[in-house]
């Protein structure tokens, strides 16, 4: 099949049924002990304490300047808090864990290859999870079973996603493909994040960014709980500032790559991010750019052979 009529074919089950993506590649590490809350509570911007088994929040870890060094889905299942991060962070989380944790009753555990992870994504995800009495909201999470293998079920923005031991990904796989998911590529998966507007960490993330100017204080910041690494910036630029830079949707007019640069005039205004094709808008990026580049306006793309039509987001 031609790449097209496959990224068109997969893109179509994501939004009118069930698309199976193997995602296991991801970092995943755990927390065990008494202070594991408190500690991590004090590294992360989000409210860990405030978690209940069943429940998770998204979040990021930060430089003391308040740049993103990753960020991270952290899951309370009752016997542990799992941590869940792209794996391009997950040996500088690993490492902030390990430096920071002195003095804390808690245990780090390495789960990358001792968990398989599998992304459920469309309008049948729940019913072919079998989590219909899995909460909607985004990270929440409870035991469940499929065709005899336990499964953690996780809500997300777009699906289910399933924790597994990483023995039983491939038999998890088959049964879920014999309840009618259907493995797709992560290319159409990546093109709906990106009409969505959900920034990746690797791609459109890096350590120069502040959350707040990757759009992600709504999601990822709390300015209600303690201090933790980085607070002061965040909550400067907050409460008296205005981000000079925000994540931006791009139209294209033709191929481009990630990294390649933006310009505005003759003035350089940020980099390309995540680039996809999207079956319904056509080639799309995401990318973190100057406040001047507001939607509306046309940005050359590196030589200038190919333009970039600046949008707000989701598409």
């Amino acid at each position: 099949m031609a790449v097209a009529d496959r990224l068109s074919a997969d893109y179509e089950v994501l939004t009118s049924g069930c698309g199976l993506l193997d995602r296991s590649e991801r970092g995943k590490l755990a927390l065990t002990g008494g202070g594991a809350k408190e500690f991590l509570n004090g590294q992360v911007t989000n409210d860990v304490e405030a978690l209940t088994p069943g429940r998770g929040v998204y979040a990021a870890f930060l430089s003391h300047k308040g740049k993103m060094l990753g960020d991270l889905r952290v899951l309370d299942l009752g016997s542990e808090l799992f941590l869940d991060t792209e794996r391009v962070s997950l040996q500088e989380l690993f490492n902030l864990i390990r430096r920071s944790k002195i003095g804390f009753d808690v245990e780090l555990h390495k789960r990358t290859l001792e968990r398989g992870l599998l992304s459920l994504v469309g309008p049948e995800a729940r019913a072919v999870a079998g989590a219909g009495e899995l909460s909607s909201d985004e990270h929440d999470n409870a035991p469940g079973e499929v065709a005899g293998i336990a499964v953690t079920l996780v809500a997300t923005d777009v699906g289910v996603d399933l924790l597994c031991d990483a023995e039983r990904s491939a038999d998890l796989s088959a049964a879920l493909q014999a309840r009618g998911a259907v493995p797709v590529e992560e290319a159409a998966v990546e093109a709906l994040r990106v009409e969505r507007g959900r920034p990746r960490y690797g791609l459109d993330l890096d350590d120069s960014v502040i959350p707040q100017e990757a759009g992600l204080n709504e999601r990822a910041v709390s300015f209600t709980k303690g201090c933790y690494v980085g607070q002061e910036t965040v909550a400067r630029l907050h409460y008296r500032g205005k981000p000079n830079r925000h994540l931006r949707g791009l139209r294209l007019s033709g191929p481009a790559a990630t990294g390649e640069e933006l310009h505005l005039g003759d003035r350089a205004v940020g980099r390309l991010g995540t680039v996809a094709v999207s079956p319904v808008h056509g080639p799309i990026a995401l990318a973190i750019v100057r406040r001047e580049a507001a939607p509306g306006e046309t940005l050359r793309v590196g030589d200038g052979a190919v333009t970039a039509r600046v949008v707000e987001l989701p598409f």
